[in-house]
């Protein structure tokens, strides 16, 4: 939608749900509004394509009044990239995106699988926050949630403190103690760190997870592919992930896992039952394309009147 006073205010009231992004946000949107006040604005949610979720997918077991009055569901993120991404493995297999089930993997600092079933959203791994589901660079993903109080009591942890750790201080980075950077974790990993390899492990074991469920989710899969910048560029995680989903029929081809570029391509034998692809993911271009749209039907609303 396009940015006015009461888009602010509501950006403002979910700081609280993305506490690592909104805050950042607003601060680029104030600035364009000081510096180019007279240029439109628009956002555009990561959470638009989720909301195609059935009840099932978004609700949580928790009273019913904590989604009534505040409105306490999964919300799911990187949806922009979900989108295009589901979108360009269609059209590179030249099969209609209605007819397959996919699971999409953006794995970058911030990390999230998707159950894409007939060109929806069926299910995410992300939450209410982004802090829920895989293992991430900072992030816990998913934990039980007593631990929060027990580490607050014993750690005398403030709410704002115990946030911050499971956002920015826990993940990769808390595991490996080395790093929130993949590629720093497998090199250290190479030379012999077992914190490094454990935390790799337990990476690839997170996403491993998701993608079986989200297979039974959807009684079956198509295609998986991965995305962002490190699904796009590790082929030692892509391996790792693969290596554990034999069961499903996927079989990937060494050679082409290790070929780098900026092009989708398929890294499955072609005997494989399930398409494995990499997708560069463009959310700049999505997100470019929904502005558009936006000013241009703004546009064309004040020339009507």
């Amino acid at each position: 939608m396009l940015i006015d006073a009461d888009v602010k205010l509501e950006v403002r009231k979910l700081f609280d749900l993305a506490p690592l992004h909104n805050p950042a946000h607003m601060m680029g949107i104030l600035a364009v509004e000081t510096n180019l006040p007279d240029v439109p604005q628009a956002v555009v949610f990561d959470t638009a394509f989720h909301q195609t979720m059935p009840k099932t997918s978004y609700l949580y077991a928790i009273p019913m009044v904590l989604y009534r009055k505040h409105q306490i569901r999964r919300y799911g993120f990187h949806g922009t990239s979900h989108d295009y991404v589901s979108k360009q493995a269609a059209e590179y297999l030249a099969k209609p995106l209605e007819e397959l089930k996919i699971v999409s993997c953006h794995i970058g600092n911030g990390a999230s699988c998707t159950a894409i079933l007939g060109g929806k959203s069926f299910d995410t791994s992300m939450g209410m926050t982004p802090l829920e589901g895989l293992m991430m660079g900072t992030r816990s993903g998913d934990l039980d949630p007593a631990i929060v109080p027990y580490a607050m009591n014993k750690e005398e942890l403030t709410l704002s403190e115990v946030n911050s750790m499971l956002n920015k201080h826990s993940g990769l980075i808390a595991i490996s103690g080395i790093s929130s950077d993949m590629r720093e974790v497998v090199q250290a990993m190479n030379e012999g760190s077992e914190p490094a390899k454990t935390a790799f492990e337990m990476y690839v074991y997170r996403i491993r997870k998701y993608v079986g469920a989200y297979a039974a989710a959807m009684n079956g899969i198509d295609v998986l592919l991965f995305t962002a910048g490190v699904g796009e560029n590790s082929d030692v995680l892509r391996k790792a992930v693969c290596e554990g989903l034999t069961f499903l029929g996927i079989e990937l081809d060494d050679a082409r896992n290790r070929v780098r570029s900026g092009e989708s391509r398929r890294i499955s034998t072609d005997a494989s039952k399930v398409e494995v692809l990499v997708v560069p993911t463009n959310e700049e271009l999505l997100i470019a394309r929904d502005t558009y749209r936006l000013v241009k039907a703004a546009e064309e609303a004040a020339a009507d009147e």
